[in-house]
């Protein structure tokens, strides 16, 4: 067998059918190698024994425990019985329960003093916690039977008692133990494992050889095996992924663009001159980085990172006014209409004449700034195609209806994408292709990323962050509103409402649900895998509906005031429409969906209530609560909940009411949600998610690891001196992916 088929070696062949399929469908583990990159979460040491009090509820748990006590009782007149078991490990105790047939068994094997390690799914049941018909493994010896030989048993105890039992990541078809013996099975292959790291870096580091890395992850003898190979494993991880992008950052670099540098007295300087306010520090110094390299022959890769409101909008136009003084054209994406609407609407208010160029009235230096959708009629979206294809338009905006084949330009020099999660690279690297040669690429995202994140997930992009607000955005007080605990708190909610709309000023109610019950699924979808309910969030009802809320509102305690709603299924011009009348203060409460998440900006807007706010994720509460306060107004930000005041989704709902800086809530997300969500997208190119590798504590492993992948790929792009490299970077990155990559 060769060095690399050995772990493309199905696990069917080595397992059985029955064990492999399990692996396929429940853990998404195929070959030898998926299931040697498959670590232990944990490991036991056969003596001490597991806390019973700290067993998370509702979760698949795994105990080493010993047998306090074990009765057969009967129910239903002596119709049915059932075999409860007492576990303790001298910390608490732990009730099992085995019911019908399986109770013979456990009976006879589960006798008082017997240790064995136990799985199943911890439930609570009259207040007391148990697992019902747990699996189960015996750990030691029927009592008596070693009794001859004293010696022989403390020897067998203390063997015993050394060994670190691999407590691996299961499912309900599949226990722990189970997976362990699977590993035996293939474990030796893990002696053909292919070395990604070049000799002279592993030697430099210290590190393990690759295949005793994998025997001691697996089958450690001490701790110290543990912290060698995660040590290890976590550097493959890292760098195998820098690499990847490092390649794709280099190859960035090898391709041509047209240069847009400065054109003096162009539209860009008559813009500037009719700002009213100076540019922040933040914004001079992130507009010289795009400027920069707008300047130069290769396209720029750059994302944009700033806090909501930090004027990300008009760094980006005046970098498009940059392209457009130098001879381009400049295309925004925007993910919705709602939003492509929106900064059409700001971006010709803020330009003024300059917006009108070629029109009666317009600016000589003027260009037009053209809106592109997939709902526009006929005759304005023949225009609209006339203008990019001839170049009167030199800015246009628009959804994916940018994309289609038949929209043409006619010299495309940058692209901006805004919130770039929303947005498939297949459809980013479509409107890329529209340019003559590649054209500069911004990517805008409001949503702050921590440094870690950045450098795994957006590798491949160059970064500016915009961490400074402008003068003069008021500041948003936020407050949780326990509605379940204290009713009269939600009463005030509404009443606070009132008060901001008496003072002229107006306000959001946002719904997790639209509530027409042509269920959720477009509006959820469009969400990008977004998710809406928070994992700890045990309500068993249905979130709160923008239509049921909108209706008791306007009924209710906000009776009198001109109440509509907004969500993703309404007709595109229903919804531009409500948008519209709202901005010019038309309307007093909008309730709407996330659809009001990003870019959607009414300076008059002051309070926003959040309703069922734990069912939202951190950030995009914080994207949320971003519309409101930009005006000269302060902004209030309620956050509505019946979570339990000592519950995991109201900590979350605190921490969110306790700062307004977004790089701060973004780690707190990170830290409280499965990487895996937050990777999202990314790690989606990438067959082996982050395994032993955290984007949260491994910040420094990650910034060596692209340091170090930097200095390989300049050394040798095709990695030619590196065939094990390039082997494992394979393994990583079917076709497919690495054309992911290539388009990211």
């Amino acid at each position: 067998m060769d060095r690399v088929s050995a772990f493309d070696e199905p696990l069917k062949k080595l397992l059985g059918g029955a064990t492999a399929k399990v692996m396929a469908e429940h853990l998404d583990l195929h070959t030898v190698g998926d299931l040697l990159h498959h670590y232990p979460r944990r490991y036991e040491e056969r003596g001490r024994l597991t806390a019973l009090t700290d067993l998370p509820l509702d979760e698949h748990v795994t105990v080493v425990a010993q047998v306090a006590d074990a009765r057969i009782m009967m129910f239903n007149n002596g119709r049915g019985k059932r075999l409860e078991v007492t576990l303790t490990d001298g910390s608490g105790r732990l009730q099992l329960v085995f019911f019908g047939h399986g109770v013979h068994k456990p009976h006879k094997e589960l006798l008082p003093g017997r240790r064995a390690m136990f799985a199943g799914k911890a439930s609570v049941f009259n207040r007391k916690m148990q697992l019902a018909h747990p699996t189960y493994q015996l750990l030691d010896a029927k009592d008596g039977d070693e009794a001859d030989e004293a010696a022989d048993v403390t020897e067998a105890v203390d063997a015993f008692a050394g060994q670190l039992l691999p407590i691996y990541p299961a499912c309900k078809q599949l226990d722990s133990w189970r997976i362990a013996k699977a590993v035996d099975t293939v474990l030796p292959s893990a002696q053909e494992a292919v070395d990604p790291l070049p000799p002279a870096l592993r030697e430099g580091r210290g590190f393990v050889p690759l295949p005793e890395a994998l025997l001691r992850i697996h089958r450690p003898q001490t701790k110290a095996d543990i912290a060698a190979a995660r040590d290890r494993l976590r550097w493959d991880e890292a760098f195998v992924l820098q690499v990847a992008l490092a390649r794709r950052r280099y190859a960035d670099t090898q391709l041509p663009a047209v240069a847009r540098g400065p054109v003096p007295d162009g539209l860009l300087d008559a813009f500037d001159a009719t700002l009213p306010f100076t540019l922040t520090e933040g914004q001079q110094k992130v507009t010289e980085e795009i400027f920069g390299a707008l300047a130069t022959e290769h396209p720029m890769h750059r994302l944009l990172q700033g806090e909501v409101g930090s004027g990300k909008t008009l760094v980006a136009l005046r970098a498009m006014l940059r392209a457009v003084d130098a001879g381009g054209q400049a295309a925004m994406l925007a993910p919705t209409e709602v939003l492509a609407q929106q900064h059409h609407r700001s971006i010709t208010e803020m330009m003024g004449e300059l917006a009108e160029g070629g029109m009666l009235g317009g600016s000589d230096l003027g260009t037009k700034v053209v809106l592109l959708t997939g709902s526009m009629g006929t005759a304005a979206r023949r225009q609209a195609l006339l203008d990019l294809v001839t170049g009167e338009a030199g800015i246009v905006i628009g959804t994916h209806a940018l994309i289609e084949d038949k929209v043409q330009f006619h010299d495309l020099g940058l692209v901006v994408v805004d919130e770039q999660h929303r947005f498939g690279v297949e459809q980013r690297d479509a409107l890329r292709s529209k340019g003559k040669q590649p054209p500069h690429l911004l990517v805008m995202t409001a949503t702050p990323i921590p440094r870690t994140v950045a450098m795994t997930v957006f590798g491949d992009l160059e970064t500016s962050v915009l961490d400074q607000l402008p003068a003069g955005r008021s500041p948003i007080a936020s407050h949780v509103v326990p509605a379940k605990d204290k009713p009269h708190f939600l009463s005030r909610a509404w009443e606070r409402v009132r008060e901001e709309v008496e003072n002229g000023h107006q306000a959001y109610v946002v719904c997790p649900r639209i509530g027409d019950d042509a269920d959720e699924a477009g509006e959820k979808k469009g969400k990008a895998g977004k998710k809406q309910a928070a994992p700890d969030d045990a309500e068993k009802r249905p979130p709160l509906a923008v239509l049921d809320i909108a209706e008791q509102l306007a009924k209710g305690p906000l009776t009198g005031l001109r109440v509509e709603v907004l969500h993703g299924r309404m007709a595109p011009d229903d919804k531009d429409d409500v948008m519209r009348r709202f901005a010019a203060g038309q309307v007093d409460v909008l309730v709407a969906t996330t659809v009001i998440e990003v870019g959607v900006n009414v300076p008059n807007a002051t309070a926003m209530v959040i309703m069922d706010a734990d069912r939202f994720g951190v950030s995009q509460l914080h994207q949320l609560r971003g519309r409101v306060g930009r005006g000269s107004a302060p902004g209030l930000c309620l956050l509505v909940s019946e979570a339990h005041e000592a519950s995991p989704a109201r900590a979350r709902l605190s921490a969110v009411a306790a700062t307004l800086d977004g790089f701060e809530l973004s780690r707190i997300d990170l830290e409280q949600r499965r990487e895996g969500d937050v990777l999202g997208q990314a790690q989606s190119g990438v067959r082996s998610s982050l395994r032993v590798l955290s984007v949260i504590d491994d910040e420094e492993v990650i910034a060596a690891a692209r340091e170090e992948a930097v200095r390989v790929v300049a050394a040798d792009p095709g990695l030619d001196e590196l065939p094990e490299l390039r082997t494992a970077l394979d393994a990583l990155l079917d076709k497919d992916r690495e054309e992911y990559l290539d388009k990211g």
